[in-house]
């Protein structure tokens, strides 16, 4: 079909869905190949473009100085014809026929919308791209049609199969479902997919193919049979497919026979809206599909155009106007003269032309549901904005060579193709077209789903859209409620159920990323989300809870006053102080009496003190550690038991120095023992004491320690020493004067008197030391809080020891026996001991 205009625009469609080709001989001809099988929607699209320019013709705003015309042809569905036809539209060679007086032949054409087929498109891109002549698809979606070194004039108002698989990935994330299917025909378009589907998947993590499957062209029954066994024995209950009609056809037949039912399909565009497969006999199979459609569009007055269309209308045409003849014979069931040979006889009605389209149920006036029409209809609105920006550019400011400027007598496809790449215009529906750099229109799709009604009529509505969003990403927008599904619900299609929070996915070897077990984190480690990849780490001071899914503090652990050991060391302690609070308070009350007098009462009275202090220096080993705590703890703990001991060796040396100034010539050995010299050593070995914690704490001081060695779960909290050796030090300090008093109450011990003290302070040096000597291997192999407690229990044990041994006696007599409390009795004179 063509009709005369300024510039002439070409078209490429599918009026039929098969051809014949002759048996070639060297004396038959190309055009005896003869197209079959009449496209009503085809012919639409066709009869689209032709009303797009009309309408331009008849708008005043644009191209208003230029009548476009237009040459369409029919590709039916054949390769070889297709790209006769484009070559035939970029060269303007063919049979003759009379355009104007004084013009014979069609002339080349700026620019061509089409065509269908991702294949078409590719072979035709790859010669007519030579020419720089553009050419707009309105329904080729091959991603491989992007490449713009290899095709650098092609467009197209249809987003490329990229986008596509991409809305698919979203579709398949939104649902959950990691493990599907992929069905795809074996061409440019299915295979394109079939590459970019696996890559697109991998990056996105969005899921797993269970298997791809190519589906043959033809009636290959035996393979159509093996794809299905694929997919009945699958675990996958999605199955994608990026095919044609035919395919699809092929495909059920071979479900149904095969009875593969709980199946959810996921359509692409190319059969979202096959009429042809939403029947009742298909639907439970095919109910409840999601399909990817082309957006759908309004195209005001294309529907009263239709009704225009007759037999004698002005079309320039070759054999009779061919293309608008068959039409209305397919329409009407008629034929135009002359009739084939029996046509009459059986029955068959001769065309009149009169004929009224009004009066027929026919696909072709159903203007409802637009989808390629609307395409079309940009792609032809796309040329002519492209062609009057061109015309309107002003001589001197041009952008070819020079300034200059393209014009209707001058133009070249290679000049509207350079504005064709900046066109950006809306249409009356409202969306906006304008081309990237890669020749693709601004992407957008239509979510449809097949729904089975109750009566059994079946419907396709829309339940979503998916485009480009300002940031370049994928938009998806689903009312889900909307959505049908075969079983009532969306199904679950996965290959390993999601791993819950508290364990992290095991890859099973040799199987898809989407199969894998579910490992439980080990201790110490959480995952808190779904499907964790590993468990992370806790910090220092948390642990993981009882399920693994949340780092949760640590319990700590130290000698507490809230627990049994910790109140009964704190019972001990202020049991001790009371006690010395109680015997000083005797002595002193009877500090007169000669028990008080003759045992060097200023010695005992610090002794007293000392011990006292001793009973609340192991308070400090109770409570959580501090920094002043670990500081005063080893440190009262040393001076207040130096002091002790040394009150003790003094008292013992007084001792033996008395018995042996009782001897002749003895008597010059007490002026060494007397009060001041008594008070001086004390004060010495205690100074000395002091001196080694004073060092110690200023070289290495002990400090509050959070230790996590003892136990994974916990935190002991303690103090360390800073030194060791100082440490060592301290008490190995105290173990030499405890030795010393030791040896010398042990040697003063059978020395002659009624009361000789120089017992007692060996028993308590005894007590003392094996107190002290078993505490450093139990302190060694106690952790945590229990080397505090048996340090506190070392304190107080020997503290009880000194208490009970020296004093014990002493107070005995003072409560007791008052009768031996006189110095008679002390001399040895006084009544005899039971």
């Amino acid at each position: 079909m063509h009709k005369p205009g300024d510039v002439i625009l070409g078209g490429l469609f599918e009026v039929h869905y098969t051809s014949v080709f002759p048996e070639l001989t060297f004396t038959s001809e190309p055009n005896q190949l003869s197209c079959q099988g009449f496209d009503p929607p085809g012919f639409r699209h066709a009869m689209t473009m032709a009303f797009a320019i009309d309408e331009i013709n008849k708008n005043s705003h644009l191209l208003p100085n230029v009548t476009l015309g237009y040459s369409l042809y029919d590709n039916c569905a054949t390769l070889v014809v297709g790209f006769s036809a484009a070559l035939s539209l970029a060269t303007g060679r063919e049979k003759q026929f009379l355009l104007q007086e004084t013009c014979l032949g069609t002339p080349p054409v700026l620019g061509i919308v089409g065509d269908s087929f991702s294949t078409f498109s590719i072979a035709t891109s790859d010669v007519i791209g030579l020419f720089r002549l553009p050419l707009v698809s309105y329904y080729a979606t091959c991603s491989c049609l992007s490449d713009r070194q290899r095709f650098p004039s092609f467009f197209r108002t249809i987003p490329s199969d990229a986008f596509q698989v991409r809305a698919m990935i979203q579709i398949l994330k939104r649902f959950g479902w990691t493990w599907a299917g992929l069905l795809v025909s074996d061409d440019d378009y299915g295979l394109h997919v079939a590459r970019s589907f696996q890559s697109d998947l991998a990056q996105s993590s969005g899921g797993c193919l269970a298997y791809l499957e190519i589906l043959p062209w033809g009636k290959n029954q035996a393979e159509l049979s093996r794809i299905v066994e694929v997919m009945r024995k699958s675990t996958a209950r999605v199955v994608i497919v990026f095919a044609h009609q035919i395919h699809m056809i092929q495909l059920m037949e071979e479900v149904v026979k095969q009875n593969v039912t709980g199946l959810q399909w996921l359509a692409s565009e190319a059969w979202t809206a096959a009429a042809v497969l939403q029947t009742p006999h298909l639907m439970p199979y095919l109910g409840g599909t999601l399909g990817i459609a082309i957006r759908r569009g309004e195209i005001p007055g294309l529907r009263d155009y239709l009704l225009r269309i007759s037999p004698d209308l002005d079309f320039n045409h070759n054999d009779g106007n061919s293309m608008v003849r068959q039409f209305w014979e397919y329409t009407f069931e008629c034929r135009f003269a002359p009739l084939p040979a029996g046509w009459s006889e059986a029955g068959g009605a001769m065309c009149t032309g009169d004929e009224k389209l009004e009066n027929v149920e026919t696909e072709f006036l159903d203007v409802s549901n637009l989808r390629p029409e609307y395409n079309i209809y940009k792609a032809v609105y796309s040329l002519a904005y492209a062609l009057d920006d061109m015309l309107r550019c002003v001589p001197g400011r041009g952008p070819f060579s020079g300034h200059s400027c393209a014009t209707v007598q001058t133009i070249e496809p290679w000049q509207l193709m350079y504005y064709l790449e900046k066109v950006n215009f809306t249409t009356p529906f409202g969306d906006q077209v304008s081309f990237d750099e890669n020749g693709d229109a601004l992407p957008i799709y239509d979510i449809m789903n097949w729904r089975w009604l109750p009566d059994g009529r079946t419907e396709m509505q829309r339940v979503g859209v998916v485009k480009k969003s300002a940031s370049n990403s994928e938009e998806l927008t689903l009312d889900e409620d909307k959505i049908f599904w075969n079983s009532k619900q969306p199904p679950r299609s996965v290959c390993s159920e999601s791993c819950p929070p508290g364990t992290r996915i095991a890859r099973k070897k040799g199987e898809p990323v989407c199969c894998f077990d579910c490992v439980p984190c080990s201790d110490g480690k959480i995952s808190n989300a779904t499907d964790s990849m590993e468990c992370t780490s806790c910090p220092e001071d948390f642990w993981s809870s009882p399920k693994h899914d949340r780092c949760v503090p640590k319990k700590t652990e130290f000698l507490s006053y809230h627990e049994p050991m910790g109140i009964c060391l704190t019972a001990a302690s202020l049991l001790g102080t009371c006690i010395c609070v109680v015997v000083l308070g005797i002595f002193t009350y009877h500090r007169s009496t000669p028990i008080v007098r003759a045992n060097n009462s200023e010695l005992s009275f610090l002794l007293l003190v000392s011990l006292k202090l001793c009973f609340l220096c192991s308070l400090l080993f109770i409570g959580r550690p501090r920094l002043w705590t670990c500081q005063l703890r080893h440190a009262a703990f040393g001076i207040t038991f130096v002091l002790s001991v040394s009150c003790i060796l003094v008292k013992t040396m007084v001792v033996v120095a008395v018995f042996k100034a009782s001897k002749p010539g003895g008597g010059a050995s007490l002026k060494w023992f007397g009060v001041l010299q008594q008070r001086g050593t004390v004060m010495v070995l205690t100074s000395v004491q002091a001196a080694i914690c004073t060092a110690w704490l200023v070289s290495a001081s002990p400090a509050p320690h959070k230790n996590t060695q003892y136990y994974n779960d916990k935190i002991v909290y303690e103090c360390v020493f800073g030194s060791t050796v100082a440490f060592a030090v301290l008490l190995g300090y105290i173990g030499l004067l405890a030795i010393l008093s030791f040896l010398l109450a042990f040697l003063a011990r059978n020395l002659p008197d009624n009361f000789n003290e120089a017992k007692f302070i060996t028993f308590s040096m005894l007590i003392f030391c094996a107190v002290w000597v078993a505490f450093v291997p139990a302190y060694v192999n106690s952790p945590g809080r229990y080397a505090d407690a048996v340090e506190a229990f070392a304190i107080l044990a020997s503290s009880f020891g000194l208490l009970v041994a020296l004093f014990g006696p002493k107070c005995y007599i003072i409560l007791i026996r008052p009768e031996r409390n006189t110095k008679k009795a002390m001399m040895g004179r006084g009544p005899t001991k039971t």
